[in-house]
Formats: structure tokens, C-alpha cells, sequence
């Protein structure tokens, strides 16, 4: 048995929880939870009353001081400071929620240049990687069209700016179509992966985003399709809501898991 990733997570819920769980099971021979911070101090006891160990750190530096890797998955709000953070620190980190990152790139930029690994999931959305191939080549545009059910997009910011009452909507309605800069904007809890979308193709203010929200939908449905000199792609997946958060994919969170065993992994599949 090799050397294990000491892991520190900030944000208790969902896809933090779950993340957790991992390195206590499935990840256990490769992974050490050695630190959790949230927020909210509630959180943290639920989650380390699960676990059955009491992780919980005062504050955020002692989670950057305890991990060799940090993985962020608590909000698009602090997303950002948290990569800014690692670069001051110099430990690598997982970012859940890449939306805080657009407008923020060059952070990216600076983290490649001083050796800090940065690792963005795939999240709920399939062909990632074709995507990363072709963009050695011309991409010539990237549209992704969302599906969800209206429950999984209420208290949207721009909902609330458009006075659009998402409980009123009874068939398919586009009820979003712009950048991926936009969309994140005004739906900052519910299409992340747009973000991961535009830094891996062409940047957020060209690649196109739509938005429907579908009643008759259990499912959350992403659609991608990109064009240019390598050909097109098409993708498409339909995932199942969390249980336990419906504004969250639950590929998103197997995307995480499976992220963090790549990087304490010895092995790499896939691009």
C-alpha cells in the first residue's frame, strides 16, 4: 500500500458528504480525510456524526495547512478565493464548483504557471474529454441545451430578475438562451457545467447556452453539441436528480468520487 492523499473537503453538503463518504469507503486505501469545513457549523456535525470522526476544522487554514489536496464543494460564491488560496498555500485542489471560475481564468493561468494542480470534474456532462482533444484543432461553435424539472431551478437569480413564476410553467419553455457567462450569472446553483463547457472549448462568452424548464421532466437532460475542423460531436445524458438536492446531478457527485480516485490513482484512463 502506497502513500495516502491526506484530503481536506470545504463544504458539508451534498456532493461534499458524498465525497467524504468515499475516502472512508470505496477510496479508503488511497485516501486520508484528514480535515472538513463548512460554513455552517451544523453541517460539519451531521456530517461527522455519519462518518463517525470528528474532522471538523475552525477555519480555513487549517484545512489548507492539514491537506495535501482541498477540494472546494461548497459554493460558486467563494470558488475563486478558494483557488486563490491554494495558490498562496501552494496545495493542489479540486474545484465542485467551476461557475465561480469564469471571469476569475486568469487564477487558472497562475496556478499552471506555479506547479498547483487544478482539477475541474466532468460533472454531469459526457464527452469532456473528445471536447479536450478537438480544441487542438478549430472549434467553431458549442451549444448545450439543459432540460429540468421546474423544481430544479427555483430561486434562480434571473427567475427572480424576469419575474418568471417557475411553478406557473406547465409545457416546455426555453426560459433561458445566451452565454455561458450569462447563464451562470443567473443560474448560479444550476448550470455549472456550462462553465467547464467554455473553459474546455471556446471561453464563456461564445459558447451558447439554453434553458428549458420541462414539467413532464423527472430528469435532468444536457444536450452538447460542438462543431469545427476535427468534425461534430454530439452528446447527450440524462441524469438522475440527488436525492437529497435536486438542483444537483447525481453523476455530478459519481464525477467527484471518480475524480479523486483518478488523482490518487496510478492509472489514467480516458484523455
Amino acid at each position: 500500500m502506497g502513500i495516502k492523499l491526506k484530503v481536506g473537503i470545504i463544504g458539508c453538503g451534498v456532493i461534499g458528504s458524498k465525497i467524504a463518504e468515499s475516502c472512508l469507503g470505496a477510496l479508503k486505501d488511497s485516501t486520508e480525510l484528514i480535515a472538513l469545513f463548512d460554513i455552517d457549523k451544523d453541517k460539519i456535525l451531521v456530517l461527522e456524526d455519519k462518518l463517525g470522526r470528528k474532522l471538523g476544522s475552525s477555519s480555513l487554514d487549517g484545512v489548507f495547512k492539514k491537506s495535501k489536496l482541498v477540494i472546494e464543494a461548497a459554493s460558486v460564491a467563494i470558488s475563486s478565493e478558494m483557488l486563490s488560496r491554494a495558490i498562496e498555500k501552494k496545495v493542489n485542489i479540486m474545484i465542485m464548483s467551476v461557475g465561480g471560475l469564469l471571469g476569475h481564468e486568469n487564477l487558472i493561468e497562475e496556478a499552471r504557471k506555479k506547479g498547483i494542480r487544478v482539477y475541474l470534474p466532468s460533472g454531469a456532462l459526457a464527452g469532456i474529454d473528445a471536447i479536450k482533444a478537438a480544441s487542438f484543432s478549430k472549434i467553431y461553435s458549442v451549444t448545450i441545451t439543459t432540460r429540468k424539472p421546474p423544481k430544479g431551478l427555483e430561486g434562480a437569480p434571473y427567475l427572480l430578475e424576469k419575474g418568471i413564476n417557475i411553478k406557473e410553467i406547465k409545457e416546455e419553455t426555453v426560459i433561458f438562451e445566451g452565454s455561458a457567462k450569462q447563464a451562470v450569472k443567473g443560474f448560479p446553483k444550476n448550470i455549472n457545467v456550462s462553465a467547464l463547457l467554455s473553459l474546455v472549448g471556446i471561453g464563456a462568452d461564445k459558447t451558447t447556452v439554453r434553458i428549458i424548464a420541462s414539467p413532464l421532466f423527472t430528469r435532468n437532460s444536457h444536450e452538447v453539441e460542438v462543431k469545427g475542423e476535427f468534425g461534430e460531436i454530439k452528446t447527450q445524458t440524462f441524469n438522475v436528480p440527488s436525492p437529497f438536492n435536486p438542483k444537483t446531478s447525481y453523476l455530478a457527485v459519481l464525477s467527484a468520487i471518480a475524480t479523486l480516485k483518478g488523482i490518487a490513482d496510478n492509472v489514467r484512463m480516458g484523455t
